[in-house]
């Protein structure tokens, strides 16, 4: 053994001596404890700022987006998905009476189209007023920004009797509750979601390209399976 090395281990033996009969003396648990508290408050307070709770809602919806003809486009509002509450809205139809998520019922299908003026729109609403038939029990709807009249117009004119359709032209509410409105053009984009009879989504289709057509064998099964 070297000389000295005895001395060396038991000053390193008394200096975790006094560390640890330190860190049991009365009062330093009480002071750890009351920072520790702080800190929590203090995050506590970070997270429920207002402010920073709009900024974190305002990046995730910006996050979401679809592409028209290839260009990104931001979505406003969160994604649904299976198993999620459906939303309530307040949409006006042909009549320019005020239509909520209540004044619907049973099983429903919702189709969201940018404009009923388009041609993709156009296929799409016919294609289920076609197979309205197939659908028992089941209400077909369609949400649009276009103005009452012009849905009213469009329906005369395909002779579309079997899908209601209902307009967001307001203040775009369903738009940001379901998540399809479109923040740059404030149109909706390209979606179908069906609903069952206790208000739960049980297929959401939001279409990654607004000129793409929905995936209607999907959308048709889920209607024919829900209840």
């Amino acid at each position: 053994m070297r000389p000295g090395s005895s001395r060396s281990a038991d000053h390193l033996t008394g200096r975790r001596t006094q560390a640890r009969d330190n860190a049991m003396e009365p009062g330093c648990g009480v002071a750890f404890d009351g920072a520790a508290k702080r800190v929590d408050q203090l995050s506590a307070r970070l997270l429920d700022c207002p402010s920073r709770r709009a900024r974190l809602r305002a990046a995730r919806h910006m996050s979401r987006q679809t592409t028209l003809m290839g260009n990104s486009l931001n979505l406003l509002g969160d994604e649904l998905s299976p198993g999620d509450a459906a939303p309530d809205f307040s949409l006006t139809d042909n009549g320019l009476e005020t239509v909520t998520l209540a004044d619907t019922s049973g099983v429903r299908v919702i189709n969201v189209v940018p404009s009923l003026d388009t041609p993709v729109c156009d296929q799409q609403i016919r294609r289920f007023n076609e197979e309205a038939s197939g659908l028992d029990g089941v209400s077909i709807y369609c949400v649009s920004c276009d103005l009452p009249f012009a849905q009213g117009r469009w329906c005369g004119a395909a002779e579309v009797k079997n899908v209601t359709t209902l307009s967001d032209y307001k203040d775009g509410n369903f738009g940001s509750a379901w998540g399809t409105m479109i923040d740059d053009l404030k149109i909706q984009s390209r979606a179908v979601f069906v609903v069952s009879a206790h208000n739960t989504i049980v297929h959401a289709e939001y279409v990654p390209e607004v000129t793409e057509h929905p995936n209607y064998d999907a959308a048709l099964s889920a209607a024919k399976g829900a209840s």
